[in-house]
Formats: structure tokens, C-alpha cells, sequence
């Protein structure tokens, strides 16, 4: 026995071996064989062969749930999914119910959590992109509840004059390359101090989605280096009330309470800021708003800059999306509540009939249906800015008054301009701007 095999070092014979030596050797190497294969005796039916070190040939028979391997008790039920708790650390994510998906969280044990699908971010001009009415507004102090972006207004108290604009954010690291923000900016020199809102209301139809349900509210902010609110501190309400398409900031809510009483501590970097909580069942109508409270006299630059709303079922904010995935969009579903025909150089209203030398009726279309019928017409420019052109002149006569308000429907409305003279009664007519830019008229059907 001069030699043994390259693995296991078993003795195996020689060919010098004389026969009783031979015979020896094949003794010992059945030994040497059977030892190093005592391990794979025994076992179970069903069970495993595992390695219990890690010296050659050391093996243990195992159930199949080896501890190191994942087990068939971790599932319980059609769909779950196995998932971890932590490094190493297999664990069972029961499956959700029909129609949820599967979204991540770090706030869970596994990471993962399942929430009813993601519906469309129900608060309109999210973003602030459309702005029909302007892109700013001083607003003097002790004014009403006065609209400016489209779908958000603002109050103002005494001595809190302040000015809303549209700012390009210019910002495409802290934001998820969202154009264009609001600045809410108190006016240099200022002393007011009551808190200053800015607000949306939903309706009741959009607002039935979310009775009983856990939302997450979400936006965008930064302050300027003047923000005068106490600790750069940012409040923001979700309201909810039982009501019927009222407007909280004009005449409250009935059954009011807030689902979302949050603060955002602003810094002059942008930064997303999500706040949890459960609407009541019985909720019918919802407000969200920001609004803070300033200290002492306004310097140049007292303002914040807001964008990015998001209304969302479940307790986590996910990527921000606006209302509608178009620009187009979004323009038609603020028209809904308030639609402006802007003038320009003999920019044409609508058309009609006159119906006397001094008098012609002019049908303005909507583009989208109205929520209601407007309640109110917004007009700007003299008498000379708006003019009537018939069929059968060839200039445009001037010296009309601003016209009237006759009638609206949900998808057009009857204007009645009044001239000096030159109109043929039966004749078509349109009504336009004189060439002037500055008139316009805008209907109202907000909350």
C-alpha cells in the first residue's frame, strides 16, 4: 500500500502488493470508503441531503424546509409573495386584494405594500400652467376671496397687500421638471399678520371618491430669503364638509373638520412634502390649502413658492402627476369653472344678428361644458374697445358701450353690444375687440 487516491486519500493497492498485502489494502479501502460515506446513510422519504460543515464528505439528511433554504410554510395562500424583512431575512407578503398593486414602502416591513390603484390627481392646474386671467395680481389688502391661477384664490385681511405670480421654477434637481410655481408674496412693508390662504374647492361629484378613504396630500415649496412666517413654517388643511358644492373660504363648510392639519418647514431649496390622513365617510366636499402666518413688516423678498399638489388614496405620495397628462387637458377641465375670450387686434367674440341700428346680439360658444350656467361676467376695456361688425359695412363702428350681460347657457352665452349707429336689423354681426387688446370678457362659474 504505497499509495492512496488524489481526493479522499483512500489506500489502494500496488501492483509490488504480494497477494495477502493486496487483499489488505482492499480492506482498507473499503473501510476508508464506507466511512467517508457514513453520511449518506439513513434519511427519510422526502428528505435532502445538506452539508453540516464544511469538511469534505460531512452531510446531514434534512426535511425539504432546510433552515437555509427558503420554506413551503412561508406561503399560506394563492399569490403571496416572498419577499424580506432584511438581509438574509425571507419573509411572506400576503397578496392584496382584487384590482390593488403592488407599490413600494419603506415604512413596512417587507418594503412593499399593496394600495388601490393610482386615479387621477383630482386637483386641477396642479402645476400652475394655466393662468386665464392673468399672470399676476396685486391684490390689496382686505380683499375678497379673488381667483388667479386657475381653480386657486386668495383673501386678503387688513394690511396684507400681496402680489400672485407665475414663476418658472427653473429647478429640474429638486423637482420633477415642473415648469412653472406660485409665489405667494406679502408686499414690502406690510404689517398684517393674520394667516394668508391659498385654496381650491372641489365639487361634491369629485369629492365622492375619497369619503372614507386614507389619502396622502403632497406639494412642492420653498421660501424666499424674507419669509416671515414663524420658523419658515407652512400650514396646510384638507377640509372636508357635508355640504353641496360650497367654497370654504367664502361661506365655510357645513359638518366641517380637517382630515390634514400639517406643517412644512421651508428652506429656500425645493423641497416635496407629504401629509397623511383619513377622510370621514359621510365627506362630501374637500378644500386643500396652504396659508402662513407672517411676523412683523414684509421685506423685499417675504413670499413662498408652491407647486406640485397631489391628492392620492393611500398613506404614500407617489411620482406627481397633474390631472390630466396634457397641457390641452388641463386648459379644458379649468374652463369648466371659468372661461376668458382674451382680446387682440380685432379678435372676434362670437357672431349674431343685429337686431336694431343700435343693437346686436352676439352668441359667444364655450369651448367645454360649463360646471353651471356662469353667474357672473367679467369684462374690461371702454366703450371704444369693443366694436360691431355687420355684414354689409366695411369698417368697424365704434363709440358702443361695454356690452351687457344677456343670458348664458352651460355651452354658450348671448351678448348684447350696443353702437352708435350704421347696424341693418336682420343683418349678421360679429363682435370683436376694436383693435384695442385690452378688453375681454370672462365667465364665471366657480363655487
Amino acid at each position: 500500500m504505497a499509495t492512496v487516491t488524489p481526493n479522499f486519500n483512500w489506500p489502494v493497492p500496488t501492483s509490488t502488493d504480494l497477494v495477502k498485502d493486496g487483499a489488505t489494502a482492499i480492506e482498507a479501502l473499503g473501510d476508508s470508503i464506507d466511512g467517508s460515506l457514513v453520511d449518506l446513510k439513513g434519511g427519510t422519504t422526502g428528505q435532502v441531503l445538506s452539508k453540516t460543515t464544511n469538511t469534505d464528505m460531512d452531510f446531514t439528511w434534512v426535511t425539504t424546509d432546510d433552515a437555509n433554504a427558503i420554506q413551503n410554510s412561508i406561503v399560506d395562500a394563492k399569490g403571496d409573495l416572498i419577499s424580506a424583512t432584511a438581509n438574509d431575512t425571507p419573509a411572506r407578503l400576503a397578496v392584496g386584494a382584487n384590482g390593488e398593486t403592488l407599490v413600494a414602502d419603506s415604512s413596512t416591513s417587507t418594503g412593499l405594500r399593496y394600495q388601490a390603484p393610482v386615479a387621477q390627481n383630482p386637483i386641477l392646474n396642479s402645476a400652475f400652467q394655466v393662468w386665464q386671467r392673468g399672470t399676476s395680481f396685486s391684490l390689496a389688502a382686505s380683499s375678497a376671496v379673488t381667483y388667479t391661477a386657475d381653480r386657486w384664490s386668495v383673501p386678503t385681511g387688513a394690511n396684507q397687500a400681496c402680489t400672485i405670480s407665475r414663476q418658472a421654477t427653473g429647478d429640474t434637481t429638486n423637482l420633477p421638471n415642473i415648469q412653472y410655481a406660485l409665489r405667494f408674496q406679502r408686499n414690502s412693508g406690510q404689517t398684517g399678520t393674520g394667516g394668508l390662504y391659498l385654496q381650491q374647492n372641489f365639487e361634491t361629484v369629485n369629492t365622492i371618491p375619497f369619503a372614507g378613504k386614507t389619502v396622502t396630500m403632497s406639494f412642492y415649496a420653498r421660501a424666499g430669503a424674507n419669509f416671515s412666517a414663524t420658523s419658515n413654517a407652512l400650514r396646510t388643511y384638507l377640509v372636508t364638509g357635508t355640504g353641496t358644492d360650497q367654497n370654504w373660504l367664502t361661506s365655510g363648510y357645513t359638518g366641517s373638520g380637517l382630515a390634514i392639519d400639517g406643517t412644512a418647514t421651508l428652506t429656500t431649496t425645493w423641497q416635496r412634502f407629504t401629509f397623511t390622513g383619513t377622510i370621514p365617510a359621510a365627506t362630501t366636499e374637500i378644500s386643500v390649502s396652504t396659508f402662513f402666518t407672517p411676523t412683523g413688516t414684509a421685506s423685499t423678498n417675504d413670499y413662498y413658492e408652491v407647486t406640485g399638489f397631489q391628492l392620492e388614496v393611500g398613506s404614500v405620495a407617489t411620482q406627481f402627476k397633474t390631472f390630466s397628462a396634457t397641457l390641452q387637458g388641463e386648459l379644458a377641465a379649468c374652463q369648466r369653472y371659468y372661461y376668458r375670450t382674451n382680446g387682440g387686434a380685432n379678435l372676434r367674440f362670437g357672431t349674431g344678428q343685429a337686431i336694431a341700428t343700435t343693437l346686436a346680439n352676439c352668441l359667444v360658444p364655450f369651448p367645454v361644458q360649463m360646471r353651471i350656467a356662469p353667474t357672473a361676467l367679467e369684462q374690461s376695456g371702454t366703450a371704444a374697445n369693443y366694436g360691431v361688425l355687420n355684414a354689409s359695412a366695411s369698417s368697424v363702428l365704434t363709440g358702443g358701450v361695454v356690452p351687457t350681460f344677456d343670458k348664458a347657457g352651460l355651452i354658450n352665452a348671448n351678448v348684447t353690444f350696443t353702437v352708435t349707429s350704421g347696424l341693418v336689423a336682420g343683418n349678421a354681426a360679429q363682435c370683436m375687440d376694436n383693435n384695442s387688446s385690452s378688453a375681454y370678457l370672462g365667465w364665471s362659474a366657480e363655487l
